[in-house]
């Protein structure tokens, strides 16, 4: 009988009508995985390959548009071979190490958001020591902290909810992909799993939020003093940033809500909609945003439509010309 409750494989049951729509949904899925790619690595590519875009503000979106890569990778590839196998299952350790990079990532997230902030807090607000303050140890210490405290947090997450639920008593969960849902698999709801899930989403969620909120509010004060053209430079640096946090912690909202209020949320076309936004919307809106709404990206990514429309040789020799005539300093155009 002790092994009764123990098992290997867990259903995702947040699936509507797969056996009749698995081809449509498929081709759906993929083409919004190859955009996600594409459109992040084109910036992300754009970024390293010109020195203009060696800045801390370019370098933190980067980060952010490679950890959109990073966070699609971990969910889409599993979910297309589910759109295509008769049965939607997963192993209990490979659904937590999903859950893990879904929130790690998620996290982080917030985190490159905050250091984005405060990159713009010391360029508007402290402009005289902006060089001295954003150097490059600092930027790599952002960068490390934004990957390596949600992994730190979300570990021990993963540990506790593996120890509590070695005995599982649900064996579906009401999802297109692992997420918190997991933690109500088991047979006894661990009061310490829900009381460190509170930390944690504090950590990497609200404590950035609010810190992003404080920064931006003091640059709002700082700009409403200054001239007409400093209101517009800020405007055009900050308002992208804003507008990816604003549509994120929305996400994020659904998704703390939908896993509190599970047993009031039966299974619908309505809630695998709002599941897919969760893993569309913004690895699709963070490149789509900085590349329309910051200048610099824009202008890169208005040269290369430029090259591609002259150039029939192929992506190698348009890289190629990029970067050797920006070495020599010639105008690309």
């Amino acid at each position: 009988m002790e092994d009764e409750f123990n098992v290997t494989y867990i259903t995702l049951g947040g699936h509507v009508e797969v056996h009749k729509y698995r081809y449509l949904y498929f081709v759906i899925m993929f083409t919004v995985y190859l955009l996600i790619i594409c459109s992040n690595s084109i910036i992300l590519c754009l970024i390293c390959i010109h020195k203009s875009l060696h800045e801390p503000m370019y370098i933190f979106i980067a980060a952010l548009l490679l950890n959109s890569i990073f966070f699609s990778t971990a969910i889409y590839p599993k979910l297309l071979m589910d759109f295509l196998s008769e049965k939607q299952t997963i192993s209990y350790p490979l659904c937590l190490f999903q859950f893990f990079l879904y929130y790690c990532l998620g996290g982080a997230d917030f985190l490159l958001l905050s250091a984005m902030a405060y990159d713009r807090y010391v360029s508007i607000c402290k402009p005289l020591q902006y060089s001295t303050i954003m150097t490059t140890k600092t930027i790599i210490i952002f960068l490390v902290l934004a990957w390596l405290l949600p992994a730190a947090e979300l570990s021990g997450s993963v540990l506790i909810a593996y120890n509590d639920n070695k005995k599982l008593c649900k064996f579906v969960l009401n999802r297109i992909f692992c997420n918190n849902a997991i933690t109500k698999l088991g047979c006894v709801t661990s009061v310490v799993n829900y009381i460190y899930g509170i930390i944690i989403m504090m950590n990497i969620a609200l404590v950035p939020i609010l810190f992003i909120v404080f920064t931006y509010t003091k640059i709002l004060v700082i700009t409403y003093r200054s001239s007409a053209d400093a209101k517009k430079k800020a405007a055009q640096t900050c308002v992208p940033h804003l507008l990816v946090l604003i549509s994120f912690s929305t996400l994020c909202v659904f998704d703390v809500i939908s896993n509190r209020m599970e047993s009031a949320m039966p299974k619908s076309s309505v809630q695998l909609i709002m599941s897919l936004q969760l893993i569309i919307y913004h690895p699709l809106f963070n490149p789509i945003i900085y590349g329309l709404k910051m200048k610099e990206i824009s202008k890169q990514l208005k040269i290369l439509h430029i090259f591609v429309a002259r150039t029939k040789s192929g992506p190698f020799v348009i890289y190629y010309e990029i970067t050797i005539q920006r070495k020599m300093d010639i105008p690309i155009l």
